[in-house]
């Protein structure tokens, strides 16, 4: 018979390394969604945009996210996580700025 504490101390080391990676992937998705926002209150004075044009511009960004997400999921499949995560990473960090 298995030891009962083997799945406890795979769930405990899991959680240690996975809680923080999560926890830091919950806040910079909730800082984003922030920036968002906060540029809604000076966009929509400068380009006289009404709430509703702003939402219409928001979702349409939401939906292509939502769209391109199924290939990148099969791409992710095709080369591999680590790869790929690097990729989207690197990508990621040349087009925020721009």
């Amino acid at each position: 018979m298995a030891d009962p504490a083997i799945p406890a101390s795979a769930l405990r080391k899991a959680s240690w390394r996975l809680l923080p990676l999560l926890g830091v992937g919950y806040a910079v998705g909730l800082i984003d969604r922030t920036n968002l926002s906060f540029a809604a209150l000076q966009m929509n004075h400068d380009l006289h945009f009404s709430a509703s044009i702003f939402g219409l511009g928001a979702g349409i960004f939401f939906l292509s996210y939502s769209v391109c997400n199924v290939p990148a999921n099969l791409l992710l499949v095709r080369f591999g996580a680590r790869r790929w995560l690097a990729t989207i990473m690197a990508v990621w960090g040349l087009i925020s700025p721009a």
